[in-house]
């Protein structure tokens, strides 16, 4: 069985795009040159400690360690995880090419690479469950997830697109092989991403999960027809049941009847395919609605994405990640019973 890796593209995704495109994970760590002679963790080491000298010994051993996962622990057929933070999504695939180092890449911060086949670009982070999500929250920019089957739960929803949680019979065993026989252990510094959160990462994901589980179903339809109300719609948001492909019908005005008047399919199950992007604009032309919108919890198929891209000036969509950006936008004028049902604070911290 192959190990599984997380590593980030950069605090904000600024290598996301990047790494898709060219089939490839890794970067950072600019001012580190070629460490391909590295045979060792030591030799990682020293490289490290001469390029910080003046790096507390913690840090050292912290850079010490992800680099040493990027340039002798990462092995061919490994599962590699990116959690996408431009699209709020999660890619995966299966590592091709073991650690290279990129010295004709004019960006510095792109050169520390392994090879990677990205069959997975798009997996929802509803698709995992919270306690994973706490796990790939960490700020740590490389390492190995194992606390609470993580390993076989992220090899599952690469299979499948669903995280199945925790299940007895799932234990961690050794991995690999022969002479490179690895434990998930190894390298404890490191992959204990638990230590290293991403408090504001954590935060949203948590927010998530309490609106999947209060206001699943109708609920969320009236979430978003609240929203819209705090933006200044007048909306109407139709009773549970069919809805004949409208869930709210919204516009400007005392009577919602001034423009722009906006068409809603609110969607809060799995993956929207195509054929209800076909049936907005249908019922859009059908009412006279000059903009649609289309929630999808569980996020958009491939077939669906591809159709949107011809409607991109009447049709706006809202996943998951954009209904929780709503909700904080316009927390303050939520309904009291909104916010009872979704308790928020604001905390205040010291930025890093």
């Amino acid at each position: 069985m192959s190990q599984a890796w997380v590593i980030r593209s950069g605090r904000y995704g600024e290598r996301d795009t990047w790494a898709l495109a060219n089939g490839v994970s890794g970067g950072g760590w600019q001012e580190v040159p070629d460490l391909t002679r590295c045979q060792t963790r030591e030799d990682v080491g020293a490289v490290v400690a001469t390029t910080f000298s003046d790096a507390s010994d913690g840090t050292l051993a912290n850079y010490t360690g992800q680099l040493w996962a990027l340039r002798g622990r990462i092995q061919v057929g490994d599962l590699l995880v990116m959690p996408l933070k431009t699209t709020k999504r999660i890619a995966m695939g299966r590592v091709t090419g073991g650690y290279e180092y990129l010295a004709g890449q004019p960006d510095p911060s792109c050169r520390h690479v392994v090879r990677v086949d990205w069959s997975v670009t798009d997996l929802p982070r509803t698709a995992i469950k919270q306690d994973l999500l706490y796990t790939l929250g960490s700020v740590l920019s490389v390492f190995a997830p194992s606390k609470n089957s993580a390993v076989q739960r992220l090899e599952r929803a690469f299979e499948t697109g669903e995280d199945p949680g925790q299940i007895p019979f799932m234990t961690h065993k050794p991995v690999g092989d022969g002479p490179q026989k690895r434990s998930l252990g190894d390298d404890d510094d490191v992959d204990e991403p638990e230590l290293q959160v991403d408090i504001d990462e954590i935060a949203l994901n948590q927010i998530t999960a309490k609106i999947a589980e209060e206001f699943a179903g109708h609920g969320l339809a009236a979430l978003v027809g609240e929203i819209m109300e705090a933006d200044g719609f007048s909306c109407i948001v139709s009773p549970e049941g069919p809805d004949g492909g409208i869930d709210i019908i919204a516009g400007r005005g005392v009577l919602g009847l001034d423009q722009p008047r906006i068409i809603a399919q609110v969607k809060s199950g799995g993956q929207v395919g195509d054929p209800v992007v076909h049936q907005l604009h249908g019922v859009m032309s059908t009412q006279g609605a000059e903009q649609g919108l289309l929630v999808a919890w569980g996020g958009l198929s491939k077939p669906a994405r591809d159709s949107l891209k011809g409607h991109q000036l009447k049709i706006r969509v809202w996943e998951a990640a954009d209904i929780v950006q709503a909700v904080l936008r316009s927390y303050d004028r939520l309904s009291e019973d909104t916010r009872s049902r979704l308790p928020l604070k604001r905390v205040w911290m010291l930025a890093d």
